[in-house]
């Protein structure tokens, strides 16, 4: 049996045996979610999320907390 099968019996069986009202609601909505109309992108965001995939992969980002605090210092000088 492969993997989703497997995960797909797992979660049949737990969905099964559960009473948990807010757990169950809590799964529909991700069902439900999850059927939403997928976003198109266009062919320049596509670009931009590649490009930035390229960054972070050869580790040309900065931490939060250091963008944060660049922030602070460009704004104490506004």
């Amino acid at each position: 049996m492969d993997m989703t099968a497997q995960i797909k019996n797992n979660l049949i069986s737990r969905i099964e045996k559960s009473n948990d009202l807010s757990f169950l609601k809590a799964l529909q909505t991700i069902f439900d979610s999850s059927e939403q109309t997928v976003y198109q992108l266009s062919s320049d965001q596509e670009n931009s999320i590649s490009i930035g995939k390229k960054q972070l992969k050869n580790g040309q980002y900065s931490s939060n907390e250091s963008v944060i605090s660049e922030m602070k210092e460009w704004l104490k000088k506004q």
